[in-house]
């Protein structure tokens, strides 16, 4: 990843790769990789975090639905 220093404007080229990395998503991968996770705890973080997008997905399903039969 790359981020061009423009006029010594290093606070804008800062904020620029903090904006890269935050749509990557490497700030959640760095925190999970800061300590070790134990493998229960892992699994139930996995788990609860495929709930949670199942969930996600069949509210926006719904809401999709909902969109197109409304008049």
């Amino acid at each position: 990843m790359q981020v061009s220093v423009c006029d010594n404007n290093i606070d804008q080229a800062f904020r620029v790769l903090k904006k890269k990395l935050q749509r990557e998503g490497a700030f959640p991968e760095m925190r999970l990789r800061e300590a070790f996770e134990k493998p229960p705890v892992k699994k139930a973080r996995q788990k609860s975090e495929a709930i949670s997008r199942q969930r996600k997905l069949a509210r926006k399903r719904l809401q999709r639905e909902d969109l197109i039969t409304s008049p």
